[in-house]
């Protein structure tokens, strides 16, 4: 195993990079137009070595979870050699509700569990005891093997963790070069005293990073792309995973190889 390429918490080998399913099937919607390529984005990625795919039931409204669920079936990928993500949206988060969108991702998966189930947004007004019940009863059920959130800050990750009756194992947010805002508010810092998985969406936005003139300067040196650098710069951190997403195969392999960078610490001092 290469350490680098992972980050093991709770005896759990977790990939530093995955994949994320966002577009994968259309946005808000599905889109059928999408689905042959998406599905060949999808198994490019299988064939290049991902085997975390994060993906949600309001992607595409359910049509993401399917066409990966489609995918993983047809290529016969055995259920133990990936890890799978999906969401709850914040509309969901009754009792009830969360029991039934489970069964309804599962369904669309074709899976007999997710490895990982997280509340996609938090909600104003939530009863965050009510959805940790359901949730941690999926779990004594087998129905989902871990927990987390999505988008929480310091004082709502704080609870969701309190709620959570095994180690609650990430906060995915939004995390990247340009944008820092989980690092101010002692959300990062949190998860890496506290042994939570800071999972980085979003980490490679083209604008910024395109034009950040010290990253290109130490791509250029190194013989690599701008987004491989800012990749790295997320996956040499302890604790933090990243899950970017690329329908084009070249991209794919070039994010999956930023996990064997290594920046020095004066390369690193500069990116600040």
């Amino acid at each position: 195993m290469d350490r680098m390429r992972y980050e093991i918490v709770h005896d759990l080998q977790i990939p530093k990079i995955g994949f994320g399913t966002w577009t994968i099937g259309g946005r808000g919607a599905p889109d059928p137009s999408s689905d042959e390529s998406s599905r060949a984005a999808l198994r490019s990625a299988l064939a290049l070595g991902y085997t975390h795919f994060d993906t949600a039931e309001s992607y595409a409204a359910g049509h993401a979870e399917e066409l990966l669920g489609q995918v993983l079936h047809d290529l016969r990928i055995p259920r133990e050699s990936v890890f799978v993500t999906s969401k709850v949206a914040p509309e969901h988060l009754q009792y009830d509700d969360v029991l039934r969108r489970c069964e309804a991702s599962l369904r669309r998966l074709g899976l007999d569990y997710l490895d990982l189930y997280l509340i996609h947004w938090p909600r104003v007004g939530m009863k965050l005891e009510e959805t940790f019940r359901a949730l941690n009863q999926l779990v004594r059920e087998g129905k989902v093997r871990h927990l987390g959130v999505s988008n929480f800050n310091l004082r709502l990750l704080k609870k969701a963790a309190s709620l959570s009756e095994t180690p609650l194992l990430t906060d995915q947010v939004s995390y990247s070069l340009p944008d820092r805002t989980y690092v101010k508010n002692g959300v990062l810092d949190f998860c890496q005293q506290n042994d939570i998985l800071l999972t980085a969406y979003s980490p490679v936005k083209r604008r910024n990073i395109r034009g950040n003139k010290t990253l290109q300067s130490i791509a250029q040196a190194r013989g690599v792309t701008s987004e491989q650098v800012a990749l790295a710069w997320l996956t040499m951190q302890p604790r933090v995973i990243t899950i970017p997403m690329s329908s084009n195969p070249q991209h794919q392999a070039q994010n999956l190889a930023a996990a064997d960078l290594v920046l020095s610490p004066e390369e690193v001092e500069r990116l600040k």
